[in-house]
């Protein structure tokens, strides 16, 4: 099948197309807006240092052992969301009223491009909980890990401020809208050509080579009564002997 062929499929259901495609984008839009219930998130950063003594000086800093702190921060991003984490922050802030699985699902953790930097990210319908919930893991692991690690080196770098006014994340409803278009877009024109191979029914000259195999020799144009009455100044025909019976008028 030609390109033009593929277009004229397209052309011929193209009102279908964009019906399914308004539809779609007009639905995903206002579940967008008015159903799905805004996320806020807030973050809290903490830094991983290698442990030395209060009266350690600047130059001695040793890269390599930067390098092992980097490497270590994998180790807690693990450590932070295990659930024997979450239930110490439970316990000591019962006032966050979520259980430890709760918690695993609002909290991620992540490094700050590749630096001894630690963000601790969490998404709540309410900003003001999300940064209580995120200054609440931050305090709760930098109390933990000596016990754990059996060394001090993290900080709360910077907790998160929950009086802060900050926009949602989620949803994104441009993003939806735009994927939403693009998926109705295909399932439109999936539709168009599923019709159409569906359809065997004969309607132009093409049709009529493709199924009897032979060259069309001739086609009677459609006759509408508005044409004969333009064609005669505004009189209409009157049928003459014979004729009656093979001519008819299409309104």
């Amino acid at each position: 099948m030609e390109l033009k062929q593929y277009w004229i499929i397209v052309k011929r259901r193209l009102l279908l197309i964009i019906l399914i495609v308004a539809i779609c984008c007009l639905s995903i839009g206002m579940y967008s807006q008015y159903f799905i219930k805004p996320q806020y998130e807030a973050s809290a950063k903490l830094i991983v240092n290698q442990f030395k003594e209060s009266n350690s000086l600047l130059p001695s800093i040793d890269l390599g052992a930067i390098n092992t702190t980097i490497g270590l921060i994998k180790t807690y991003k693990e450590i932070i969301r295990t659930p024997r984490m979450m239930k110490k922050v439970v316990d000591a802030y019962p006032e966050l009223g979520m259980t430890y699985g709760e918690l695993i699902g609002k909290v991620s953790v992540s490094s700050v491009n590749e630096t001894q930097v630690m963000s601790v990210s969490v998404r709540d319908s309410s900003y003001e909980k999300a940064a209580n919930i995120a200054n609440a893991v931050a305090v709760v692991f930098q109390q933990s890990v000596p016990e754990l690690m059996k060394v001090d080196n993290v900080s709360v770098l910077d907790p998160a401020d929950p009086s802060e006014t900050r926009g949602p994340v989620a949803p994104n409803v441009k993003m939806n809208v735009a994927v939403a278009f693009i998926f109705a877009l295909m399932l439109g024109i999936g539709i168009a050509f599923l019709l159409e191979y569906l359809d065997d029914s004969v309607k132009s000259e093409e049709d009529v080579e493709a199924l009897l195999a032979v060259p069309v020799l001739t086609s009677i144009p459609k006759f509408r009564e508005k044409d004969a009455f333009e064609k005669t100044g505004g009189h209409p025909q009157t049928s003459q002997m014979g004729r009656k019976g093979n001519v008819t008028l299409d309104a």
